[in-house]
Order: C-alpha cells, then structure tokens, then sequence
C-alpha cells in the first residue's frame, strides 16, 4: 500500500506541475486583462452579435468573461445586469458549452488534441445553440429572479493591487488544481494496482463502443465528466501514455467532453439563476451522445475503408 501511495503521489505532483504552467501564466494574464481597457474593448466589438442571439449589448460581458475566465465570473457578470429568463437561459447554454477557454483548451492540447478543434466545436456549439432557442423558443419574456449567486469582490485599484489580485488567483488556481489531482492520482494508481480499471472498461465497454470508442477510453470519459476538462487532464494525460488510447479515440473523447464535462456541477450552479436546469442538462448530454456518435460511425467507417485499401495495395504489390 506504501508504494502505491508513493507513485500515485509521484504521478500527481508531476501532474499538478505540467498543468500549473498552463493554468498559472493563463490565469494570471486573463485576471489582470479584465482590469484593462482590452476587455471592454472586446465586448464592445461582440455587441453587435448579442442581437442576432436574442441577447442584449450587456450579454456581451458575462460571455467574454466567462470564456476567458471560469463559469463562477461569468455568473457574478450575469447578476449584474437585469436579464429576462430567456436572455439567462442562452447565456447559460452558451458558456455551459464554451467557458474558461483559454484553459482548458489549451490543457486539451496536452494530450495531442488541436487547440483550435476544441476551441472551434465549443464555440460552434455555443453560438449555434443560442441561435436554435432564440428561433424556437418564444417564452421566457418574464424577469429572471436571481437567487444565492457568487459574492462580488471590490476591483482592485491601481497596477500594484491588479497585479497581487492576479497573482493570488493565479495561484489559488494551482492549489486547487493539486488537491484534486494529486488525490486523484493516488486513488486512480490503487484501482489501477488491483485491477479495478479494467473491470470498470468492461462495465461501461457498450457505452463507449456506441460513441465509438475502445474500451480503454472510458476512465478519460468519466473523468471529464465528474471533475472537468482542465483537472480531468491528468487522468487524459495518463490515459495516452500507460493505457495505449488512440489519436482517434482522443479526439472522440474530447469531441464529447467538450459538450459535457463536468456535467452535473456545471449545470447546478445555475440554479440560483431562476432557470430551468433540466433542459439545460438535456441539451448538453444529447447534444454530446449525438454528435460523438455520428463523428464516431464516420471515423470508424474510413478507418476500415483506409485499412481495406492498405491490404489490397499490399496484395497487388506481392
């Protein structure tokens, strides 16, 4: 039991530092962009948008907030502003889909997977949705109620204290990434040691063969949907190098964690919202089964075509 607290610990504090120079730099440059006239510079080009989505100029602040920094500020932007039930609802689609971008894309990047695939689908699939609700759904003209949200800090004035602020933040991101990860690490390194994981890819073997898949991508999948894409990282980044996952099947994983990470968290903290959370969370996880699903038959169909292909060239040549 010793070692394999000892190489679970290993495991994640090598983890925890991998990831902390992602998080550490993003974060502390994104917290301190907010205090800048960049920000509001951004927003104020996104306006014109808001309009075509069914959202107010306004909406603009909690979606460039939110997707630079975490659901959590795009929240406390949302309480701000006075929003119908509709106008929350969209925005809590959109940044359920696309949120902390810069983070968590990049940390996907970790594990082989572009950058701009899992930047592009997330956005795609905010804009696209918001789009769909607004057509469709005529209701939700009514005030949205905001019950308990997020506290909101006083802004630190001056260089010296927005830097301190991004600083502070910055590493309060690193902590948090460590008592998640290197707990995590041990734990997974026990189930790994005595066998569990692979009684688990059995269990949840048909579900991922559906979304096309091998059975070694499961513990991938339950990571990201439980903790998140950034601090279920460290079991992605295990799962490439130890259990053999595929570049295919890695970007299949991400293709459905990127519609529905963190799941069940991400969709209750918006209950404070006044909103119904049902709709959101169905939304999300058909959306990710569906689309996963059908990306799956087509990679898995010229994957045969291309091995089928390779054997009778090889045949004809001998």
């Amino acid at each position: 039991m010793k070692g394999i607290l000892e190489r679970g610990l290993k495991k994640g504090l090598q983890l925890t530092w991998t990831l902390g120079k992602v998080i550490f730099p993003v974060t502390l440059i994104v917290t301190i962009l907010q205090f800048t006239p960049i920000l509001p510079w951004v927003i104020g080009k996104l306006e014109p948008l808001m309009g075509w989505l069914g959202l107010s100029g306004e909406a603009a602040v909690p979606l460039v907030i939110g997707n630079f920094l975490n659901l959590y500020a795009g929240i406390a932007a949302i309480i701000s502003f006075d929003f119908t039930v509709k106008e929350v609802f969209i925005l809590a689609i959109m940044l359920s889909f696309s949120h902390n971008l810069l983070i968590e894309s990049t940390v996907a990047k970790r594990v082989g997977v572009s950058w701009w695939f899992v930047a592009g689908v997330r956005l795609s699939l905010a804009f696209v949705s918001a789009f769909l609700i607004n057509t469709f759904w005529k209701g939700g003209q009514e005030q949205a109620v905001y019950g308990f949200a997020p506290e909101q800090q006083a802004a630190p004035e001056g260089w010296t204290e927005i830097i301190t602020h991004g600083i502070q933040t910055a590493l309060m991101g690193i902590v948090q990434l460590a008592l998640i990860v290197i707990p995590l690490m041990i734990f997974m390194q026990y189930l790994r040691e005595r066998g569990w994981l692979d009684r688990f890819s059995e269990w949840v073997a048909p579900a991922t063969r559906f979304l096309g898949m091998e059975r070694n991508t499961s513990m991938t999948l339950v990571a990201g949907l439980t903790i998140g894409l950034a601090y279920g990282a460290g079991l992605m980044i295990q799962a490439v190098e130890e259990d053999g996952v595929s570049r295919k099947d890695m970007y299949l994983a991400i293709l459905f964690l990127v519609s529905c990470h963190a799941v069940v968290e991400d969709t209750l903290i918006f209950i404070p919202l006044g909103i119904p959370v049902w709709p959101l969370l169905l939304i999300r996880l058909l959306t990710a089964i569906v689309l996963t699903a059908a990306a799956g038959l087509v990679l898995n169909r010229l994957q045969r075509e291309r091995k089928e292909t390779s054997n009778e060239h090889t045949y004809d040549t001998f």
